[in-house]
């Protein structure tokens, strides 16, 4: 599964410079290219806020103290329930009247992934949540603290249950970096609606784009299925030994 992926992402990429290389649109891959690189970099950034946001506020309505719970409630709420491109411009635009001007590069990273991350501390409440009961009890006869518990029992298995959904988190992540566009930064989006005017060739640039975008949201399903794979492998370990 983890080959055939590969193999997907690599014809798609491939299938973008074929068509490039017939339309002559070979002068301005470099372009997207630059663009891709802004998007990589959003993404990954916009992960790793995700990440730490969903845990945070996840756990913190579990077992945080009530005032605490209170203001992940409303985090999760607030970024569920209000338009990612509002929260964009936002953090961009409104700010700066507080004194406090971020980067358009920190603005993307923060906004998306604080989004992506709301979607996510659902998923880890979900997945915590859906550990055996008696996993619990278990650990309370064993003497282990809460957070003995979740760290050596329950986190580890509700991983394995919230890799599947937080890959389609990232997918989405991946494409709603095409809004940062709109707070100045150049991606991929922003690149190919440069060349479509410059060159007038819609037809070619969107499919390259498009192939590319498709190319990027396969390889995060292949690595995703590959972490998958290797948690559920030692979990299976861990319960033999």
């Amino acid at each position: 599964m983890r080959a055939n992926g590969l193999v997907v992402a690599i014809l798609c990429f491939g299938a973008g410079l074929v068509v490039a290389t017939f339309t002559e649109l070979r002068d301005f891959l470099p372009e997207l290219l630059r663009g891709g690189v802004i998007t990589l970099q959003v993404t990954a950034g916009g992960a790793v806020v995700a990440v730490i946001a969903a845990l945070s506020a996840a756990l913190t309505r579990l077992y945080g103290p009530r005032p605490l719970r209170w203001l992940a409630t409303a985090y999760v709420e607030l970024f569920r329930g209000t338009s990612a491109l509002v929260q964009l411009f936002w953090l961009f635009f409104v700010l700066p009247h507080f004194g406090v001007t971020l980067s358009p590069m920190v603005v993307g990273i923060a906004a998306l992934g604080l989004n992506v991350g709301a979607y996510g501390a659902e998923v880890v409440r979900g997945a915590i949540g859906s550990v055996a009961r008696g996993q619990w009890e278990a650990c309370t006869a064993l003497n282990l603290t809460r957070a003995q518990t979740l760290r050596r029992i329950v986190l580890p298995q509700a991983f394995v249950a919230m890799i599947p959904p937080w890959g389609n988190l990232f997918i989405e992540l991946l494409k709603a970096t095409s809004l940062v566009s709109l707070i100045t930064l150049s991606d991929l989006a922003f690149k190919a609606q440069q060349l479509n005017q410059n060159t007038l060739r819609t037809a070619e640039v969107f499919s390259t784009v498009l192939l590319m975008y498709l190319a990027l949201s396969v390889l995060i399903t292949v690595g995703m299925r590959a972490l998958e794979a290797r948690a559920a492998l030692g979990l299976r370990r861990g319960r033999v030994s």
